[in-house]
């Protein structure tokens, strides 16, 4: 089944934000990617706000179910966080940041209900890292003196900035070297 065409839009403005930010493109932008007129875009999205919201939902919705198949997948605490670990990982194979982080990189300029969303996405993944950690404390899969809440916020950092600037330095390999660095840091 093909995409319906606001799937299309958001799915085409997602690699547009990812590449370039958010600021980096316009419905312009848009509508030549995906062979439509502005018109169009606008008929599915009044706005460049509403198109940013539609994003962050349709991002979180598949990161959501990312961490609902890691979960069911194992429950081997590191064998989790570098499950979670190879997300950022494909978008750095794809020569693409992720979507929050270059949101929440123009803070400033974004609108409340787009910060809003973007702070809900951050927070919902270091407290499912959070979780996961205790887990993995408890069945013995991450080290006993690792602190979850601490350590949830280390993983999201340290990925997103590995995330950054790998796609600048080293790609997939200088990714695996912090990987590497992030998983004996919770053995």
């Amino acid at each position: 089944m093909l995409p319906d065409t606001r799937d299309k839009l958001v799915g085409e403005a997602e690699v547009l934000v990812r590449q370039r930010g958010w600021s980096g493109f316009s419905y312009a932008d848009l509508a030549e990617a995906v062979g439509l007129r502005k018109a169009s875009i606008h008929h599915h999205f009044p706005t460049k706000e509403d198109l940013g919201a539609a994003l962050i939902a349709a991002y979180s919705a598949r990161y959501d179910r990312a961490l609902e198949t890691i979960v069911a997948d194992s429950e081997d605490g590191l064998a989790r966080v570098e499950a979670y670990a190879s997300l950022y990982l494909h978008g750095l194979e794809q020569e693409q940041g992720c979507l929050a982080a270059a949101m929440a990189s123009e803070l400033a300029i974004l609108p409340e209900r787009m910060r809003d969303g973007i702070a809900i996405f951050f927070r919902r993944h270091i407290a499912w890292l959070q979780r996961i950690l205790a887990e993995g404390r408890a069945n013995g899969t991450i080290g006993a003196d690792v602190e979850p809440a601490q350590s949830a916020r280390l993983v999201v950092a340290t990925l997103e900035g590995a995330l950054m600037m790998e796609r600048l330095l080293g790609g997939p390999p200088g990714f695996h070297e912090t990987l590497a660095a992030l998983r004996k840091s919770l053995e």
